[in-house]
């Protein structure tokens, strides 16, 4: 839902700079754009109507008593929970309006209140104070800069650049790319002056002091440390399922349709079951997505034919083929602003299309499980690799410049945890897997103007999981037991199926029909600075001849020569 942006600053001209930053994010909210402009502060809305669809709930919001402004991009799953706690006057029913009764009532407390996915800012118009804050885990955006005196905020990169932030690579955060495979820590970007605000945390300052200050509002690890942990399997599984159910029924919560992604597997079929159980099997007008590829080692067309064969759900099969890959690289980079996933990503741009043109403005996903459950290989060994299904080193180092090559840090992530399973899942959560698959997702449904809705990522069913003893998450070398036992007795083979780490055929369209392209995407790269060129040359020449084993490698260079050459 949305997108939002500001500047917190007195310059004459900022209304107006603020108009072209709406105008670069406008795919966010085709619905309405607003604005709104006073002393020390514009901040700007662009809206895509998923909750009370009038003209009152438009943003910016401005408070019952005038003193506070909002703007606001996702949803709060809870807010009719919510409503019922405040003592406000409502003029619409939407959560906008929810959320900004909370601030009035809680101030930055009510962070603790919300369930849901969130970017937010606040102005106080009267005290000339600004507060913002970002959901649990980072499934919306927040990207800020702060320019000649001035703090600027929106929900993409290029958002920013319009309002005229210097689009400088950060260096040493490539670096970290082409080595390590890693996308930045929680607060970098790829570009310089660009900062995010980290999933869990807040920030605020007064006009008069742009020195922001940054909270965690979210202590994951003391709240996993505190957590019941439960030494019976059926007493876990009852009350995984009952906040499971809870979490897909009020992410159903919308004024217009809902559908759901999905694949052949476990994540897949465990929200198909919950949703088929809170409809009571009449899920009719649930449309489901799926894409496939036409290569029948990677297709997982069957798998979803015959699990979606259990409901009466529509079926939206999507095609991508290897003919339109290059122009939606291309297509897909201008919205992703940074490195993003392969061809994957390509596939799931082309399932939000599908839905927009079907009407359905909101799909369910399942992200998250494997995090929470432990459901990758790597989990199950002493592997620090964390990239599902490889043997061969994923990146090509050496193909950099040295003084390149050497920016690159030792990337280590935090430990808080007495036991390596647990660090793995949260490296996975805050550091790595989720954050870059969040971004992702976020940027080629908003590319399309739909909404995703992820459940598993609700806060309570991953602080559960995450809390749980191994052998609750690990059992006959199968990650993800207990969530298996949900669905095994309705869905069969499907929940006891091993997790399949790959979707497309990448590797071998890379090295087969699309080699041309490709080639000529890294020949472009010959004339960066960052690269030595033999090297360069000679990998790609082992790639197309060689066992193929992964392609990230290959992708890193697809996918720089659309952002920076």
């Amino acid at each position: 839902m949305c997108g939002i942006a500001g500047i917190i600053g007195r310059h004459p001209e900022n209304k107006y700079v603020l108009a072209k930053m709406l105008d670069r994010q406008k795919h966010r909210g085709p619905d309405s754009q607003g604005v709104w402009s006073g002393e020390g502060a514009s901040l700007g809305h662009n809206r895509l109507s998923i909750l009370d669809l009038t003209e009152a709930a438009n943003q910016p919001m401005i408070s019952n008593c005038g003193r506070y402004i909002i703007v606001f991009n996702g949803e709060i799953y809870n807010y009719l929970e919510l409503k019922r706690s405040l003592d406000y006057f409502f003029r619409t029913k939407s959560d906008t309006e929810v959320l900004l009764a909370m601030y009035i009532k809680h101030k930055e407390a009510m962070l603790h209140y919300l369930n849901g996915m969130f970017a937010f800012a606040i102005w106080d118009d009267q005290e000339k104070t600004f507060f913002a804050a970002r959901d649990r885990f980072g499934v919306k955006p927040f990207y800020f800069s702060i320019v000649e005196e001035q703090f600027l905020f929106g929900s993409e990169i290029k958002t920013l650049f319009a309002g005229g932030v210097n689009n400088t690579p950060n260096e040493v955060v490539w670096a970290d790319y082409f080595v390590h495979g890693s996308y930045g820590f929680p607060d970098e970007t790829f570009f310089k002056h660009v900062n995010q605000l980290p999933g869990g945390h807040s920030i605020s300052f007064s006009h008069g002091d742009l020195r922001p200050k940054i909270v965690k509002y979210y202590d994951f690890e003391a709240k996993v440390k505190n957590h019941t942990i439960y030494k019976n399997e059926q007493t876990l599984q009852d009350e995984y399922l009952n906040v499971l159910l809870d979490a897909i029924r009020i992410r159903f919560r919308s004024d217009v349709p809902v559908g759901f992604n999905v694949s052949g597997g476990l994540d897949s079929s465990v929200l198909l079951a919950m949703i088929s159980k809170i409809k009571n099997g009449h899920t009719g007008n649930v449309e489901a997505f799926t894409f496939y590829t036409g290569d029948e080692r990677y297709d997982e067309l069957s798998w979803v034919k015959n699990l979606i064969a259990k409901t009466n759900s529509p079926l939206n099969s999507v095609l991508l083929s290897f003919q339109e890959v290059p122009d939606l690289i291309g297509d897909i980079a201008g919205f992703q602003d940074e490195p993003y996933g392969g061809f994957p990503t390509l596939a799931y741009s082309k399932i939000f299309k599908e839905a927009r043109q079907k009407g359905v403005l909101v799909l369910l996903d399942g992200q998250g499980m494997d995090e929470a459950w432990a459901g990758y290989d790597y989990y199950r060994t002493d592997s620090q690799l964390f990239i599902q299904g490889t043997i061969d080193s994923s990146t090509r180092p050496h193909v950099l410049v040295p003084e390149m090559a050497a920016l690159a840090r030792k990337v280590d992530y935090p430990e808080p945890f007495d036991n390596k399973l647990q660090n793995k899942q949260f490296r996975d959560l805050f550091y790595t897997k989720i954050p870059r698959a969040l971004r992702f997702n976020d940027r080629i449904s908003m590319m399309h103007s739909v909404e995703l809705r992820e459940p598993f990522l609700d806060y309570r069913l991953v602080e559960m999981g995450f809390a749980q003893d191994a052998d609750m998450k690990i059992k006959q070398d199968q990650g993800k037991w207990l969530p298996r036992q949900l669905v095994k007795h309705t869905l069969g083979d499907i929940a006891l199926a091993p997790k399949r780490p790959l979707q497309t055929p990448q590797r071998e369209w890379i090295g087969g029909p699309l080699s041309d392209f490709v080639g000529d995407r890294i020949t472009n790269l010959r004339s960066s600075p960052w690269f030595e060129k033999i090297a360069l040359d000679q990998e790609w020449r082992d790639y197309r001849n060689g066992t193929k084993d992964n392609s990230f490698f290959v992708w890193q260079w697809i996918n720089t020569s659309f952002i920076l050459v």
